[in-house]
């Protein structure tokens, strides 16, 4: 892999709709490789979390930022951006929305989604007007996962593709071109092995903590498959989970039962304080 820093990013401006984990992770990230970096949250309380979690990311960069990212609640800020990333939650609808007024603000800009199950081709098809859209799928910590799984469905044109390519290595990941399918690849292998974690602890009756230490110390594992769907965001493996199954037709690839309930309750995994486990505030 190249250096990040002997790639010159395509991108000296870039934006990033939305204000969760993986959002402010991808700005962070954006601030070592641009000019300017915008987030766009929704509302004050978003934006300083937003603002407090970039933070946090920036001190875990081990760079030093080239820019300070701004955080800002006017859909204006976002114009003349070179790259527009939407990082909103799992809603394929929501998405085209939140990409389809980017691309009013910022008509000249390159899009992307950061979807980890839903097909980008999917979310580009009801963009009006149609414009190109490519995939960067980041991992959770964002400032900590090299891998990007770069999709790019077909039609893109080659030159946003590889805009986006260089883009990813400017800012120190390794992107890897990957079909433009529900999870995948990453997801599509991983999340047969996190629910079948899960209907194991429900028919056996074992601990959670008992399912993961055994992964752990038995496979060297540096995290057990219950503690990865409380750091994935059990609301966002309902949402892989589902998308596989309606593209595998496979129905032990729905998220089971202990992990939708939990969802109901509200108890998305670590972003809420509770899980499959409980978290310190």
């Amino acid at each position: 892999m190249e250096e990040a820093e002997s790639i010159e990013s395509p991108y000296p401006r870039v934006a990033i709709v939305g204000s969760g984990t993986i959002a402010t992770g991808v700005a962070a990230v954006a601030s070592t490789a641009a000019e300017r970096v915008v987030l766009l949250a929704r509302s004050d309380q978003s934006a300083e979390r937003a603002t407090r979690s970039i933070e946090s990311a920036t001190e875990r960069l081990g760079v030093a930022p080239a820019v300070e990212v701004e955080v800002s609640l006017d859909p204006k800020a976002i114009a003349g951006s070179g790259l527009v990333i939407e990082a909103v939650a799992e809603d394929g609808d929501l998405k085209a929305t939140v990409l389809g007024l980017a691309a009013e603000t910022a008509p000249e800009a390159d899009l992307a989604t950061t979807t980890s199950s839903l097909s980008v081709g999917g979310i580009a098809a009801r963009l009006t007007p149609s414009r190109p859209l490519v995939g960067i799928h980041v991992f959770n910590p964002v400032t900590g996962m090299e891998l990007v799984e770069l999709s790019v469905p077909e039609g893109t044109p080659e030159d946003v593709a590889s805009r986006a390519q260089r883009w990813c290595l400017a800012i120190g990941k390794t992107p890897i071109r990957v079909p433009d399918t529900p999870g995948f690849v990453v997801n599509r292998l991983l999340f047969p092995y996190l629910f079948e974690a899960v209907r194991l602890m429900e028919t056996t009756g074992l601990a959670p903590e008992d399912v993961d230490t055994c992964m752990r110390l038995g496979l060297g594992y540096p995290m057990g498959p219950l503690a990865l769907l409380d750091l994935v965001g059990l609301d966002v493996a309902v949402a892989i989970g589902e998308a596989l199954a309606a593209e595998t037709g496979n129905p032990e690839h729905a998220p089971p039962d202990a992990i939708t309930k939990r969802v109901g309750r509200g108890d998305l995994g670590r972003k809420s304080g509770r899980g499959f486990f409980v978290y310190d505030a």
